[in-house]
């Protein structure tokens, strides 16, 4: 197979439709607060759940799905969508609240996450949720899935974009990395990696299990086009993915610096609740504080 991937104007695609959602900068900031208390409700009615990694990248989603992708509720398949991938499958449920204010599905749905036979599981099922797109699971798949999506709509001459959302911690693994290779051999424009640098994951911190420093320049190296933000504050968002639809021949990463549980005090940057639920008592503190 050739590297040079040049869709031929003789199948080119219609012109992009504009995103379903295309909220002002107050409502996108009201829309994130809706979003984390979601995630506060689902996992503490779960009983279980990964509040902590779900909280950090809820601005990242929130400018996706309310600013950024087009796609068709209504259509979950239809083929000139904007792909999203969960590669970190454990922060389902705010991939499940986005969905469900996207009008994917019913938000009180959201009661029954992780429930005998709900379509809300632990991690993503594309089998079972619309709007999902890869089944997740064990780390460091996703951005295999997301090359394999962003080559074929390439060899499809579409003209969608795939946004990857990778975990610090997936970014340890060697699968990872040779799919940072591949994008990179076969120089896709149309893929979209962010990173959830929220600097922990289950046994610690990232820079004592392994430290990815320099990040950025690792990344680089491997010929993609690196950006750093606060992935919390969503102008700096949305003009990083704004910066990443100009680059053409190479794919984009963008590494977005979070913190951990952010938006509830008591969960920012504390290890345990990477996949530890808030007790009743901590519910009504936590929704009080994103209110």
């Amino acid at each position: 197979m050739s590297n040079q991937i040049n869709p031929g104007s003789q199948n080119a695609p219609q012109a992009r439709q504009v995103n379903v959602f295309d909220l002002s900068m107050v409502d996108l900031i009201e829309m994130a607060k809706k979003l984390r208390r979601h995630i506060i409700t689902m996992t503490a009615t779960a009983g279980s759940g990964h509040p902590g990694g779900s909280l950090s990248s809820t601005d990242i989603v929130a400018a996706l799905y309310f600013k950024v992708m087009r796609y068709n509720p209504l259509d979950p398949q239809w083929v000139d969508r904007d792909r999203f991938i969960l590669s970190k499958g454990h922060a389902a449920p705010i991939v499940y609240a986005a969905l469900a204010e996207s009008g994917y599905f019913p938000v009180e749905e959201l009661t029954t996450l992780r429930k005998f036979g709900s379509r809300l599981q632990g991690h993503t099922d594309r089998n079972f949720t619309p709007g999902v797109e890869m089944s997740a699971g064990s780390l460091g798949m996703g951005l295999s899935f997301g090359v394999g999506v962003a080559l074929a709509g390439k060899l499809d001459y579409r003209d969608y974009c795939t946004y990857v959302l990778l975990s610090d911690g997936e970014c340890e693994e060697g699968q990872t990395w040779e799919a940072v290779l591949s994008a990179a051999q076969y120089k896709l424009d149309n893929l979209v990696a962010i990173v959830d640098y929220n600097k922990i994951q289950l046994s610690g911190w990232v820079k004592d299990v392994m430290n990815l420093e320099p990040l950025n320049r690792k990344w680089q190296a491997f010929g993609w086009h690196a950006i750093d933000i606060d992935g919390h504050d969503l102008g700096q968002i949305l003009a990083a993915i704004q910066e990443a639809q100009k680059i053409k021949t190479k794919p984009v990463v963008i590494i977005a610096h979070t913190i951990k549980g952010k938006g509830v005090s008591f969960m920012e940057g504390n290890v345990k609740f990477h996949g530890k639920v808030p007790t009743s008592e901590e519910v009504g503190r936590a929704l009080r504080e994103l209110e």
